[in-house]
Parts: structure tokens; C-alpha cells; sequence
């Protein structure tokens, strides 16, 4: 045990005495934490709306001022034409064109029903669908309201009553993106820096020489290893600490379920990707090369994760890749006992897949790391 501690206490001094790395341990994660939790939102908001009112009516321009209410657009201008608005469109200045026909008012009075013309933006698929649902949305209230308007000129009676919904929004009462992104960037984050500090690090003794002077010395294999991770799972843990009191301090992150079962996963968790850094490590010569391989499955294991796009709209091949994921488990797990409350019984898949995981890695790791004896 002296062994181990005496590696452990070189390994600390070694971290602290960077002082180029220490900033990018504890500063930079928090400032990632605090601008990427922001700004990674598929919240559509500000949307840049002009139309054409070709009727110029009362009907008209109450349906024009529902949108310039609306949160989420903003009214740009009106356009005398078509032409003009399209050409608009092209050079990026509006994302939304609202074509009013002539006659709007008549045609809804006379026929009791009429058409609009809208163009969307779609080069963002994804938003241009949000948009659409907008749209739809306020025409909708509009055209109940108009409805309530027409009834004095319709013959058929009244109308009928509408059947209204009452929402119950369980977990995210506020529906605030910012619940549902925040705890998955805390993932992302502990990953990143524990993935690529242990990957570096063999490989540094490995560069600067002294890897072949431990391995003549009398530490054994697991003392080496032990010793050199240990320390980027007690990293790993304090940046997770931080992490959450920033969650809770600036964002508001409720925090349902036990912080105590957080950590027990947590501690696996890192034990899987510290895994992960030393294969890499044994396979690699330079800090630059096992950056690259660490980045590379990083990107991967990021986009597969559903922690930005959800898994299940994944097509079926990919849904089978993100099983050996193991950030698609600590995304879960974070989400689960944070927000709903999980318990034990509520993650035990993930807790076991992912201690099997840190199971197998680790011993690829050590099966192959090189010890001279």
C-alpha cells in the first residue's frame, strides 16, 4: 500500500506543479459548463418573420398582429411582393414569408373558409418543422376566433364546443431546456477531461523517458496502474462536485433523487473511461497521437449518446452501436436520479452494463500494458 501511495502523492504533485494544466482541469470545464449549457438549445426563438398583406383588412392585420405578439418571431418588415421577399429569403435577412391573399376577408366571410401562403426556410429541417408548428398554432387561435366572429352569419347554429387538453408537465414543470442539457454536459465534460488526462499520461512517462525506469524498478504492474489513475478518479469526482453545485447555483438544476447514488455510479463510470485512457495509452507513443484516438471515440460516443438527439429516432443499426456506449449510460443516469428521483432498482441496467464495461476495459488495459520484470 506504501507503494500505491507514494505513486499516488508523485502523481499529484506532477498535476499541480503543470501549471499550464491546471487551468484546463478546473477553469476551462466550468466555463464550458456555463457558456455550452446556454448556448446548445434546439429551442427556436427569434425567428425572422416578414409577410405580404395583400387584402389589407381588419382580418388581416389581426392575423399580422398575433405574430407580432408572438415570442417567438420577430416581425422584420413587410414586403410589397413576393419577389422581394424571396430575394430577401435568399440573402438570409428573413426566415419566415407570410403571403395574406387579396380578398382574405371576403372569402372568410362569404365561404366561411380562405388559404395562406407560407414559405419556410427549411435548410434546418429540424427548425424549419418547429417553425412550421408556430405557424400553425397561432393560425389556429386566430381561426377559432374568427369562427366565434362568423357566428352570427352562420345558418347552421352554434358552433361546437372544443374539447380542451390540460397538460401536466412531470420532472420539467418549466419546460426549460436548460434542465434537460445542463446534466449531460456535466457528462460530457467529466469525460472529456478524465479521458484525455489518463491517455496522456502513460504516455507522457513513455515521451519524457522515465516510463523505462519504473519498469525496471520493483513496482509491480497493478501498483503502477492503481497509482496512476487514482488520481484522475479523485479528479474526476471534484470536477463532478463543481459541476453540480454550479448546476444547482446558477441554473437551478433541481436535484431529486440521492446525490450519494450519483456518486457510486460516478465512481464506475470513470472507471470505464480511466479504462479506456490506459488501452489507448499502451497502443500510442506521443501525447498528440493518443489525443487524436481519445478525440476521435469521444466525438463518437457523443453524438451516439442521445445527448442531443434523442436514440430512439437513431436508426435501428445505430440503436445497437449506442448498447456498448457508455456515455449513453451516465446521460441516462444523470437525468434519472437528478430529475425524476431514480432509484437503485431504477438504474441497475445501466449500473450493471456499465460495471461490465469498466470490468472488460480495464482488462484490456492491463493485459496490455508491458511491465519489463
Amino acid at each position: 500500500m506504501n507503494t500505491i501511495r507514494y505513486i499516488i502523492q508523485k502523481e499529484f504533485k506532477q498535476i499541480f506543479r503543470n501549471k499550464a494544466m491546471l487551468p484546463i482541469i478546473f477553469v476551462m470545464p466550468l466555463i464550458q459548463l456555463v457558456i455550452l449549457s446556454n448556448a446548445a438549445t434546439f429551442e427556436v426563438k427569434n425567428i425572422k418573420f416578414s409577410y405580404i398583406d395583400n387584402d389589407r383588412t381588419a382580418f388581416s392585420r389581426e392575423l399580422i398582429e398575433k405574430f407580432k405578439v408572438s415570442s417567438y418571431f420577430d416581425v422584420i418588415n413587410e414586403f410589397p411582393s413576393m419577389k422581394a421577399a424571396n430575394s430577401a429569403m435568399l440573402e438570409g435577412k428573413v426566415a419566415v414569408i407570410l403571403e395574406i391573399p387579396s380578398h382574405f376577408e371576403r372569402n372568410l366571410l362569404r365561404d366561411k373558409r380562405t388559404g395562406l401562403s407560407v414559405t419556410i426556410d427549411a435548410i434546418d429541417g429540424a427548425a424549419a418543422g418547429v417553425e412550421n408548428v408556430y405557424i400553425n398554432q397561432i393560425v389556429l387561435q386566430f381561426n377559432q376566433k374568427a369562427r366565434v366572429k362568423l357566428m352570427p352569419f352562420d345558418n347552421q347554429g352554434a358552433l361546437p364546443q372544443n374539447i380542451d387538453t390540460i397538460p401536466a408537465f412531470w420532472y420539467n414543470e418549466t419546460l426549460n431546456y436548460k434542465t434537460f442539457m445542463v446534466p449531460g454536459i456535466l457528462v460530457m465534460l467529466v469525460t472529456m477531461i478524465t479521458l484525455f488526462l489518463s491517455g496522456m499520461n502513460i504516455v507522457r512517462e513513455k515521451e519524457i523517458g522515465t516510463l523505462e525506469q519504473i519498469n525496471v524498478t520493483p513496482i509491480k504492474k497493478y501498483q503502477f496502474i492503481i497509482g496512476k489513475l487514482f488520481p484522475f478518479l479523485i479528479l474526476g469526482i471534484v470536477l463532478l462536485t463543481v459541476g453540480l453545485l454550479i448546476a444547482k447555483l446558477l441554473f437551478n438544476i433541481p436535484m431529486v433523487g440521492s446525490i450519494g447514488l450519483l456518486y457510486a455510479y460516478t465512481v464506475v463510470y470513470i472507471l470505464v473511461i480511466l479504462g479506456i485512457g490506459l488501452f489507448i495509452s499502451n497502443f500510442t507513443d506521443t501525447q498528440q497521437q493518443a489525443m487524436f484516438i481519445a478525440w476521435f471515440f469521444m466525438v463518437i460516443f457523443i453524438l451516439m449518446s442521445g445527448l442531443f438527439t434523442p436514440i430512439e429516432s437513431m436508426p435501428y443499426w445505430a440503436q445497437v452501436v449506442t448498447e456498448f456506449n457508455p456515455i449513453k449510460y451516465f446521460v441516462q443516469v444523470m437525468r434519472m436520479v437528478m430529475l425524476k428521483g431514480a432509484g437503485i432498482s431504477d438504474i441497475y441496467p445501466q449500473f450493471f452494463k456499465t460495471l461490465a464495461y469498466a470490468l472488460a476495459m480495464n482488462g484490456l488495459a492491463v493485459l496490455g500494458y508491458k511491465k519489463v520484470t
